[in-house]
């Protein structure tokens, strides 16, 4: 079965996100907007149990994570995809690492870029057109996450929540 880990932000995020996803993004009705950790990858039944295993540790060691959304940016030249900018960040970028060593080692695809995509399959006249609208608005969004999720991939290619990982972080305390 195919797997992933992501972030979802808050509702009002997604609102945001999914007003322009429902008319960009291919991918709006297979999964909420939402900030990929660990692009998918297969594993059996007895692995995503180690799995598991292994990401209820990591949570349990790992802060709530603060998210700052600030612009509308792209992946172009190498991609048509417009995304909203999440800000770097040392607890974020120590979850991904986590999430890409020991159990989990694998090369990632790229490079870890936050973002939450908005927009893709887009011909290029249309992606220009639309990334040049919106890279001109306003966006800053600021809040914390306390938890991420491990999804699974249905037969019709949406995404489900499969278990969520509550970060044990000194605020929760």
């Amino acid at each position: 079965m195919k797997y992933g880990i992501v972030l979802f932000p808050s509702k009002r995020i997604q609102d945001f996100a999914n007003s322009y996803r429902k008319r960009y993004d291919s991918h709006y009705a297979l999964i909420p907007p939402h900030l990929t950790l660990k692009e998918p990858f297969e594993a059996d039944d007895q692995q995503i149990q180690e799995m598991v295993k292994e990401l209820r540790k990591i949570a349990a060691e790992t802060d709530v994570i603060p998210l700052t959304v600030t612009k509308f940016s792209s992946f172009y030249p190498a991609s048509n995809v417009i995304y909203l900018k999440v800000e770097p960040n040392e607890p974020l970028q120590h979850l991904y690492e986590r999430l890409h060593s020991g159990i989990f080692a694998a090369e990632p695809e790229y490079v870890f870029v936050p973002h939450i995509t908005i927009g893709r399959d887009l011909p290029s006249a249309e992606y220009a057109d639309v990334y040049g609208q919106l890279r001109m608005q306003n966006v800053h969004f600021v809040e914390t996450v306390d938890r991420f999720h491990l999804l699974y991939q249905l037969e019709n290619g949406s995404w489900t929540v499969y278990e969520t990982f509550h970060l044990g972080g000194k605020e929760q305390e």
